[in-house]
This record gives C-alpha cells, sequence and structure tokens, in this order.
C-alpha cells in the first residue's frame, strides 16, 4: 500500500497527542503545514496542498486530493477517497462499515461489523456541515451535500443533494 509508513502508530500518536489538537488552520498556517505533513506519513495518500482541519479523526486507508479538505472534527473511518479540490464542511461522519444486525436469535453487539466498502467523493465537491455519508457511496464529480443530510445511495454529476435520506433537490 503506497504511503504506508512502517512506524505509522509513532506517527499517528504525534498526530492524535499534538497535532489534531493545533488551532484552525486559518489561525495558525504552521498548524496546517504540521497537520498536512503527519497526513502524508499516516494516509495512504495525501497531497501537499490538501488541508486537514483541527480535530479531524482519519486512519490509513484514507486518500485526499490535491487541493482538498478535512473539516474541523470529521470523522472519516476505513477507505475513503477525497478527490481533487473537495470542500468539507465541520463535523461531516463518513462511515465504510456498521453493525451486523441480521439475526434476532442473537443480540447486535454480539452480530460484529460487515465487511468495509470503501467511499469515493469525486473531484469539485462540497460536503456540508454535519453530513453522513453512509458505506459505499460514492458522491459524483461536482455534487454539493447539504448540511445534515445523510446520504445513503450514490448520486449523479452536479447535482444538489439533501435531507435525510438525501435526495436530488436540484442541478448546479
Amino acid at each position: 500500500m503506497s504511503g504506508f509508513r512502517e512506524n505509522y502508530g509513532g506517527w499517528y500518536i504525534a498526530y492524535l497527542i499534538f497535532a489534531s489538537w493545533l488551532p484552525e488552520s486559518r489561525h495558525l498556517y504552521i498548524a496546517r503545514k504540521l497537520r498536512n505533513f503527519l497526513g502524508k506519513k499516516i494516509m495512504v495518500a495525501c497531497d501537499d496542498t490538501s488541508n486537514i482541519e483541527r480535530r479531524a479523526v482519519f486512519g490509513k486507508k484514507a486518500s485526499i486530493g490535491k487541493n482538498s479538505s478535512i473539516g474541523v472534527n470529521c470523522e472519516i473511518y476505513g477507505p475513503v477517497e477525497i478527490g481533487n479540490d473537495v470542500m468539507m464542511g465541520p463535523e461531516v461522519l463518513i462511515y465504510t462499515s456498521g453493525h451486523e444486525h441480521s439475526r434476532t436469535d442473537i443480540p447486535m453487539i454480539k452480530q460484529g461489523s460487515f465487511e468495509e466498502k470503501r467511499v469515493i467523493i469525486g473531484d469539485d465537491c462540497w460536503i456540508g456541515r454535519r453530513a453522513i455519508i453512509m458505506p459505499g457511496v460514492e458522491i459524483a464529480k461536482g455534487c454539493i451535500i447539504g448540511a445534515g443530510a445523510v446520504v445513503t445511495k450514490n448520486t449523479q454529476p452536479y447535482g444538489i443533494y439533501g435531507g435525510v435520506p438525501a435526495k436530488r433537490m436540484k442541478e448546479r
């Protein structure tokens, strides 16, 4: 896996206990540079022009393209591909897995999780504050996802989506 470092754990710990707590990038440029440096050590891919905001959570299976950002307090779990020129508001949640719940004879807590499903966010997208993107979803190029939307299905290019579950409201 390109971008994976043998000492991934050490870089991630440095990010979690120090860099993630630094001020937002607009207030302290060196914080942006430091989080970007650590993002490159942790993620599959992280471009020099990418921005990882304060308190964002991500892992080694994530990637972020050119001129894209992960917003303040965002949580990105599992394999997530963020394209180029993507804007992400604060507190966005991206899930790639969830709990099994198909059996009723076993408590859900004992059924484990289902296999991870990759999430892809295309180029030139804008993901609004507190949007939630569910496992296996592909956000197509040029989409806008409204604040608070819950995206459960793939989107069409240049669509504007909102609501719970998210529906196409209009086209850009």
